[in-house]
């Protein structure tokens, strides 16, 4: 079976909003996929503020920006396909949507981006909510995209998206993934005080130097501690890691090159933690498809490599086309699935207690 979808993402970084076309084909249980269009629509200022101040917002207005934000989804989506010539040829959307609130603990998580106003826009089926059912389960709801790497990364031990926040896979038996620690959002933080939406290349992170004493705050937060499965609010990073390194007088050089080797670390430390629970079957060089803006940071991945190295793991980053549009990508192969009527989330990977078919399908079609 073939089947074309548009996946759509958009991270914690606020940097805009991943638009993938996919053509997918299952065979025997194996599927192989053809990314055939892919863009990033940047966010105006406008959609910055909105989005980022969302969780302030009273509960009437939250609810009109879910809506807004859900029309002009569908808007992009219509000029996407217009553009590369997709009109009558896609089959289903599946839309991630802006993570607002995420609280597992609690039985809830929430994305921005109404799937009916998607759906009626578009004239499409459309699926979002795809965290939902794994909560309802009790399921952390997050990662959620190791059923992508499972079935159509197959044969790659570690998977590491290097977004907002980083998240680790491990595609032992079971498969096993969680948030790492908070990543992009608190570099991208860091940078702005000297003015820059970001450290290009890591550049400035090049120039500085570790600082220790901040260096181990970082490492002494609670969270790493927690066992697996877990994961992490974007409030993580602006809210409880922030102030920590904002509360340390150096320069910014210092706290890129502090954070960056903090994150290098983390991901060290759990590497390290899965292959000690679950050892690797495979006698061969082990590797970390590594993914996500994060990928792009030279300074960053040169740290990851020195980490992994001591224990046998090799960094690889991947085309650009799949370092930038894996989790949409992802998106787009979760709406076949749920499609499909097949499980979407991994409860080996989120804690639930059972797999789901997670997502809400909205059709935008006439009967």
């Amino acid at each position: 079976m073939e089947y074309r979808s548009i996946g759509l993402m958009s991270g914690s970084s606020l940097d805009g909003l991943d638009i993938v076309c996919a053509t997918f084909q299952e065979q025997g249980g194996q599927w192989t996929f053809n990314l055939e269009a892919s863009e990033c629509i940047p966010y105006e200022d406008g959609w910055i503020k909105r989005l980022h101040s969302a969780t302030e917002l009273p509960a009437r207005d939250y609810c009109l920006l879910h809506t807004d934000y859900g029309r002009w989804l569908g808007e992009e989506v219509n000029s996407f396909m217009e553009r590369h010539r997709l009109e009558y040829k896609v089959a289903v959307v599946g839309s991630h949507g802006h993570t607002t609130f995420h609280l597992p603990a609690q039985g809830m998580t929430g994305q921005l981006g109404d799937g009916a106003s998607l759906a009626a826009v578009t004239g499409l089926s459309v699926v979002t909510d795809l965290r939902a059912m794994d909560v309802a389960l009790g399921g952390q709801g997050a990662p959620i995209v190791p059923i992508g790497e499972k079935y159509l990364f197959n044969g790659t031990e570690f998977f590491l998206n290097l977004g907002g926040i980083a998240n680790i896979s491990y595609a032992a038996e079971p498969y096993i993934a969680f948030d790492v620690c908070a990543a992009n959002r608190v570099l991208n933080m860091i940078a702005a005080i000297q003015g820059l939406a970001y450290d290009q290349g890591g550049a400035l992170a090049a120039s500085g130097m570790v600082h220790p004493g901040l260096l181990k705050q970082l490492d002494a937060l609670s969270y790493y501690q927690l066992p697996y499965p877990k994961s992490l609010a974007n409030d993580f990073g602006t809210e409880v890691v922030f102030p920590v390194v904002q509360a340390v007088s150096i320069s910014v050089p210092d706290k890129l090159a502090t954070y960056s080797r903090h994150i290098a670390d983390q991901v060290s430390a759990s590497v390290q933690q899965l292959l000690a629970l679950h050892p690797a079957t495979s006698q061969k060089e082990l590797r970390l498809l590594v993914t996500g803006g994060g990928a792009c940071n030279e300074f960053l991945v040169a740290q990851l490599r020195d980490a992994l190295q001591k224990q046998g793991v090799k960094v690889e980053v991947p085309s650009l086309d799949i370092v930038h549009y894996k989790e949409a990508l992802i998106m787009a192969f979760m709406a076949v699935l749920r499609w499909r009527q097949e499980y979407t989330t991994l409860s080996s990977v989120t804690g639930a207690i059972r797999d789901s078919i997670g997502g809400a399908l909205w059709t935008g079609q006439e009967a």
